[in-house]
């Protein structure tokens, strides 16, 4: 389930990111590049947020640095 939840984040991350390349393409006004490019970085930030709320409550394990 995490790793399900993890994952959609991600392809909302590219999805937007994608976005943004295609109406940076096609769209003269920025103001359509601007709104998925926040968008993208909000779901960023969250996604962040998330994995260290999991690390700080015991879902997520972090297994360290091999070596």
């Amino acid at each position: 389930m995490k790793t399900l939840l993890v994952l959609a984040a991600l392809a909302l991350i590219v999805y937007h990111l994608g976005a943004g390349l295609y109406h940076l393409v096609h769209d003269r006004s920025g103001e359509r590049v601007l709104q998925s490019l926040t968008r993208r970085i909000a779901f960023s930030v969250g996604l962040i947020l998330l994995v260290l709320a999991g690390i700080a409550s015991g879902l997520i394990e972090p297994h360290g640095l091999a070596g």
